[in-house]
């Protein structure tokens, strides 16, 4: 069985898009696929401008899976505040 993962999304967006940010993840994480245990929306604590979205799945083989099927929500909520997030696979 695989062990769960974390993957971070982590972007650069500008203070004019914070609203946008938080209001796009809100809608976003209404009804969660069941791959995806948690998430949550992080604010870097000394650069207010770095946003992460960390979300805990259950299995690696899920989170490739939901790769195939496009582009994830995750980066379509950085795009909604234009910023272009780099993901990071923790395990």
């Amino acid at each position: 069985m695989d062990k769960m993962v974390v993957t971070t999304l982590e972007g650069l967006v500008l203070p004019q898009n914070h609203k946008n940010m938080i209001k796009t993840y809100r809608e976003g994480v209404v009804k969660l696929p069941p791959e995806i245990v948690e998430t949550f929306l992080v604010q870097d604590g000394e650069n207010k401008n770095i946003w992460r979205i960390m979300t805990v799945w259950r299995s690696m083989s899920d989170l490739k899976e939901m790769r195939k099927k496009g582009t994830p929500t995750g980066v379509l909520i950085f795009r909604y505040a234009k910023a272009e997030p780099k993901l990071t696979i923790n395990r």
